[in-house]
């Protein structure tokens, strides 16, 4: 294989680099497309003071919600954390900061970082707490507020397949933030379901170029539930 292929063998090798204090960027959304082999490497390795950029934060006991439990997370930035007990309880105690950020704003901070775009107006949290101390704009009458973009020193992702190249699809809803994630990572690792050989994926049909990939690794996953929900019978 040629010097372009990016599978690493282990777990360790894929996470080689993190260090405390760095930003990890993780694409999914609940526990729909989460890196969860990533996560739970870097629980192993037990850095500490990290920065997590994602739309939230797991639940208790799986998916980053497991990076709670020895605080490994010192910031957490992201638009929704409703699901997990753990975080409200370090939130409330003051353990844990936490930046909210509107969801599409959030996706397009990750989306312009990865662009090299350092910030952009939006009229998104224009008069909320969100837009207190920023600079305001006004464009075609309507204010808008600047919103600086998000880079990672580490972007972990899931994707359905990828190749050897680093080429990546995803599957259905499991996509949601994971694109933007991977262009913004000054190292990009994916763990996916399946890796097949270079030319085996329609060229038309790739969401992330491999250009923005440094690490593939083959994943396992666990098809869990966040919230059952059952319809009552009709009656």
């Amino acid at each position: 294989m040629s010097g372009f292929d990016k599978v690493v063998s282990d777990y360790a090798e894929a996470m080689h680099g993190l260090t405390d204090g760095m930003t990890v960027i993780a694409g999914g959304f609940g526990l729909c497309g989460i890196p969860e082999g990533l996560i739970s490497q870097i629980k192993r390795m037990g850095t500490t003071g990290l920065t997590v950029v994602s739309n939230n934060c797991g639940v208790d006991g799986f998916g980053l919600g497991v990076l709670l439990e020895d605080r490994q997370i010192k910031k957490m930035i992201s638009s929704y954390v409703g699901e997990n007990a753990l975080f409200e309880q370090q939130l409330l105690a003051g353990e844990l900061d936490v930046e909210l950020t509107p969801q599409g704003t959030l996706a397009e901070k990750m989306r312009a970082g990865g662009a090299g775009i350092p910030a952009f107006y939006t009229a998104t949290g224009y008069g909320t707490p969100v837009g207190e101390g920023k600079d305001v704009k006004h464009f075609d009458g309507r204010p808008y507020i600047l919103e600086p973009s998000i880079t990672g020193d580490f972007a972990i992702v899931k994707a359905y397949k990828a190749d050897r190249y680093g080429n990546c699809i995803y599957r259905h809803t499991a996509q949601n933030f994971n694109p933007m994630a991977a262009t913004a990572g000054k190292i990009t690792v994916v763990e996916v379901e399946e890796i097949v050989e270079p030319g085996e994926l329609d060229p038309a049909h790739i969401h992330t170029p491999g250009i923005y990939v440094d690490r593939v690794i083959q994943g396992t996953f666990e098809k869990r539930i966040e919230r059952k929900v059952t319809a009552k019978e009709n009656r």
